[in-house]
């Protein structure tokens, strides 16, 4: 069973109590999927499924016209993610599906999906919902990426990689700047690979520490890097190439928004 633990809030009431619904909904696919005595489950499947998407666009509706309403620079891409999810969702073919092992696989493909991608989700964007900067306020900033005393941990090897990951994303900041840069593909892409090896590194690392501490936040911790981890991996190049300046702005502000707040309010615990 899946547990909507404390990393997983936001700290918005409303959009916490529909991603616990959500839960129940996996949990329900969870128990179908386990459920040995139950030979023919077609009828289970359509109805969880059609649930699922009525709740989902549901949901999803609410969480954007709330970071509508607070101007929130994440919008567009959360709109792109919920779209994605949308149609996998609609691309499920539940009428081949009249026989018991079909079901158990559709069952299978169905709880990897959902679990990773509500993790992911959650973790990696929406915990980040009314706690971005706006734009203009982020590149009015003389060094928005500069590693302060706030930042530090006490632990030194994580303070040290943490300025390492300040400086990495710094680096994109200024290419941001470099209005007689015309073409910053190569750049970006180099920035975004360097980011991606540095901090499965840094969240190796940091995990093995945990460990060896008993951190008792570890597997919340893993949780969050995972998504993070996935983000990056999963960036489209091609957009990249096609409005470099804007995704390069919209995708250093996810950056940096991320792991300060990651360390802010992760990370220090581990310190404290």
């Amino acid at each position: 069973m899946y547990q909507f633990t404390e990393d997983c809030l936001t700290g918005i009431p409303e959009i916490d109590r529909e991603h616990k619904k959500l839960f129940r909904l996996i949990n329900e696919i969870f128990e179908l999927l386990h459920n040995d005595r139950l030979k023919d489950k077609y009828r289970e499947i359509r109805k969880i499924l059609a649930e699922l998407k009525r709740y989902t666009e549901e949901h999803f509706v609410n969480e954007e016209s709330y970071m509508e309403s607070i101007h929130d620079p994440e919008l567009e891409i959360q709109k792109k993610e919920h779209k994605a999810f949308c149609q996998k969702i609609a691309d499920l073919d539940v009428s081949a599906i009249g026989n018991e092992a079909d079901q158990q696989e559709t069952l299978e493909e169905l709880m990897r999906y959902l679990t990773r991608w509500l993790y992911h989700h959650i973790l990696g964007s929406d915990i980040l919902i009314g706690k971005m900067p706006p734009a203009k306020e982020w590149h009015e900033k003389e060094k928005p990426c500069a590693f302060t005393e706030e930042y530090r941990t006490g632990i030194e090897f994580v303070d040290e990689q943490h300025q390492k990951l300040f400086e990495i994303i710094g680096r994109a900041n200024e290419l941001v700047k470099a209005e007689l840069l015309h073409d910053k593909y190569d750049e970006i892409v180099g920035i975004l690979n360097e980011l991606r090896e540095y901090t499965k590194e840094h969240f190796k690392d940091e995990e093995e520490y945990m460990e060896k501490i008993q951190y008792s936040g570890l597997e919340p911790q893993k949780k969050q890097h995972e998504a993070f981890v996935a983000k990056l991996d999963n960036l489209d190049l091609e957009q990249v190439d096609d409005n470099q300046q804007e995704y390069l702005e919209e995708l250093m502000e996810f950056l940096f928004s991320w792991l300060s707040n990651h360390i802010l309010k992760v990370d220090k615990l581990i310190g404290a």
